[in-house]
């Protein structure tokens, strides 16, 4: 039987080949929470009764979502978080001052493999679907069961294949691929199904993009999204771990439930309006809406070369007077490496504020909330109705170029009208 990439990784860690639509239990590789799932895990795991968590080598706790601790109920989480850890002797428990947004967290220090599987009490677990990994996003009580277990249930998921060819157009990011394949299939076009990105494009794409496209993965209702291991991802990983790791390839032959082909040349640079990430348009075509607050980071877009499209925007020129800008890194070695690259430079002088790593604004929880009637231009991953604050205000979806052009003309615009205009006083000529 011939079988998808996906396929083959959830039949090696269920000792056995599986096809799609299978309810199996598999062992897992990593088990991720957070400081608003893990609470809950925790409870239900201390609720066995047991001594020992089944491997504290891959039990990983990130308090990324309220931390810094912004109200005496999220220091009661990340508390819980802390002390479990402590308890357990948890090896990859990152706290503040060490952690960062968790899946850019992850890879960075190496911890995700290609062919391993990965749950995450986080819906954008299936980020790491970029190292050619199986990941996927569960419930407080299926992490509580693999924490004690090791192992999960798991419906097998039909694959559908993305096909990319073609030059990507000036400022045209992994974002706008992801934004785009949205709009066409839809919030639910790949409902509980593997989104398998493939081409000649991809081979291409760096490693931040590819990180992007399968974050977004969950915003088309997948399961899971993945891309085969390449020289591209190779290189990446080089820098991160010595390990060994084993990599898997879908057969030729094998069956998916539809293919789609994209020529990215004809793929713009795209904004989603609210409500939704699938209402998406080109942002050349967007009529004038003033904005009053622009946010740039997430697990998203937080790494260090989105921070330097944007500081190659910013840079000698200032965020619009009517508007906010906040730069959020997303881990501590992005932050402090944009800072040796003179980027934070670039963003104060801009008059931005750059944040400690967080979730923060991304989910309404801090750091950035918005009142009604605020609109805000955002390189986070969703949109929906209260999302970023008030149910009255509204979230425009973008990637990074677009994100800081609008800060600076105060509207929804893209990176070319930048170098049009003379910005405040600056002329870029």
């Amino acid at each position: 039987m011939k079988q998808t990439i996906t396929e083959k990784i959830l039949s090696n860690h269920a000792g056995r080949k599986v096809s799609s639509k299978e309810l199996i239990e598999a062992t897992v590789d990593l088990a991720l929470g957070n400081d608003i799932t893990a609470p809950l895990a925790i409870k239900e795991f201390e609720e066995l009764g047991l001594e020992e968590v089944f491997d504290r080598k891959k039990i990983v706790l990130v308090p990324d979502h309220f931390t810094p601790n912004k109200d005496i109920k999220s220091a009661l989480q990340a508390k819980i978080l802390r002390d479990f850890s402590k308890k357990y002797k948890i090896e990859n428990y990152f706290e503040v001052g060490r952690m960062g947004i968790e899946h850019a967290l992850l890879p960075e220090q190496g911890l995700v493999l290609p062919g391993d599987l990965i749950i995450g009490a986080d819906s954008h677990t299936c980020t790491y679907g970029a190292l050619g990994a199986f990941a996927t996003g569960v419930g407080s009580t299926d992490l509580a069961h693999a924490m004690a277990t090791g192992k999960c249930w798991f419906k097998v998921p039909e694959s559908i294949k993305f096909i990319f060819y073609g030059k990507l157009n000036p400022w045209v990011s992994g974002k706008d691929l992801i934004l785009y394949v949205i709009s066409q299939i839809g919030v639910d076009g790949a409902l509980y199904e593997a989104m398998e990105f493939t081409g000649e494009t991809f081979k291409e794409l760096s490693m931040a993009d590819r990180f992007t496209v399968c974050n977004m993965a969950i915003e088309a209702g997948a399961k899971n999204g993945i891309i085969a291991f390449d020289e591209v991802a190779k290189g990446y990983l080089e820098k991160k771990t010595p390990k060994n790791y084993k990599v898997y390839y879908s057969d030729e032959g094998a069956f998916y439930k539809e293919v789609y082909e994209f020529d990215v040349s004809k793929i713009n640079l795209q904004v989603a309006f609210p409500h939704l990430p699938s209402n998406c348009q080109e942002v050349e075509k967007v009529g004038p809406i003033n904005i009053d607050q622009v946010v740039i980071g997430s697990c998203t877009n937080g790494r260090i070369e989105d921070l330097r499209v944007a500081a190659s925007i910013l840079k000698g020129k200032k965020v619009h007077p009517e508007v906010r800008l906040i730069i959020i890194p997303a881990t501590q070695n992005i932050y402090l490496e944009a800072l040796r690259e003179g980027l934070i430079e670039v963003f104060i002088e801009a008059n931005a504020v750059v944040s400690t790593p967080t979730c923060g604004p991304c989910l309404g929880g801090h750091m950035g909330i918005l009142a009604k009637g605020e609109r805000c231009v955002s390189t986070t991953n969703r949109n929906f109705v209260g999302r970023m604050g008030d149910v009255g205000s509204e979230v425009y979806l973008t990637n990074p170029a677009v994100a800081a052009s609008s800060a600076v003309l105060g509207r929804i615009a893209s990176p070319q009208e930048i170098a049009k205009s003379d910005v405040f006083g600056y002329n870029p000529a």
